[in-house]
């Protein structure tokens, strides 16, 4: 039996008879032109793991079989981007990036300087961020699918946030010190221009957590750039 090199998302992951859904299933037997007896690696973005045996090719309905599941090793992680909101498709782009790392969940921020329209409540957005997500999960065989959030105002974010901050500060130092894996930490990358004045003195102010200064280089950086060479420096 051969499996094609990817994983194939189903959720809940059981033992016995599943069946994948249409955009699965095609891309299984049509694209990777799986064959009756050939197994497909299953994850369902919680931390599990199976090897779904192909019981019916059907590329609308693909039957596997599942008898036992796997559960990875490690926690859930706890490390976060908070990205504002980006015009274009430059958020789907960091999503797609970023959510190849081990990351908590990624949310879009409205701040002082964003780009998206204002009285949009940016669900094509969400929602196509959400299929790069599953996508980047797949295709980088980790255990634990990205969540997307918001938007949300970055005020509300703060106000509701418990954990550490880590904040692109030209001030800030090219290196972080060590960070505290039990705690939530959060990186916040702000639109093209930057945080406004505000924004910078009310994060730096906040105090239900230490908040981390990074300094990324002496170069300007487009948002979607920062955001992926500042992932780079806490995750390494």
């Amino acid at each position: 039996m051969r499996s094609p090199d990817s994983h194939f998302f189903h959720s809940p992951l059981s033992v016995g008879e599943l069946i994948l859904n249409e955009e699965e299933s095609t891309h299984a037997i049509r694209v990777c032109r799986a064959q009756k007896g050939d197994f497909l690696r299953l994850c369902d973005g919680e931390g599990h793991f199976a090897k779904g045996i192909i019981l019916e090719t059907n590329p609308k309905e693909c039957r596997v079989l599942v008898e036992n599941i796997e559960t990875a090793s490690g926690e859930k992680p706890r490390f976060s981007l908070a990205l504002a909101c980006l015009k274009d498709d430059g958020n789907e782009e960091v999503v797609f990036h970023a959510s190849q790392t081990e990351l908590n969940q990624i949310v879009f921020l409205r701040t002082d300087y964003s780009q998206e329209p204002k009285n949009s409540d940016c669900k094509k957005i969400i929602r196509r961020a959400e299929l790069k997500s599953k996508v980047s999960l797949k295709q980088s065989l980790k255990p634990w699918l990205t969540a997307i959030q918001g938007p949300i105002v970055l005020d509300d974010f703060l106000a509701n946030y418990s954990g550490d901050l880590i904040l692109a500060d030209i001030d800030g130092d090219p290196e972080l010190k060590p960070l505290n894996e039990n705690v939530e930490t959060t990186l916040l990358v702000g639109p093209e221009g930057g945080f406004s004045a505000r924004e910078i003195e009310l994060i730096k102010a906040y105090s239900r957590g230490q908040v981390y200064l990074l300094n990324l280089g002496k170069n300007r950086l487009r948002a979607k750039t920062a955001a992926i060479i500042a992932l780079g420096k806490c995750l390494h």
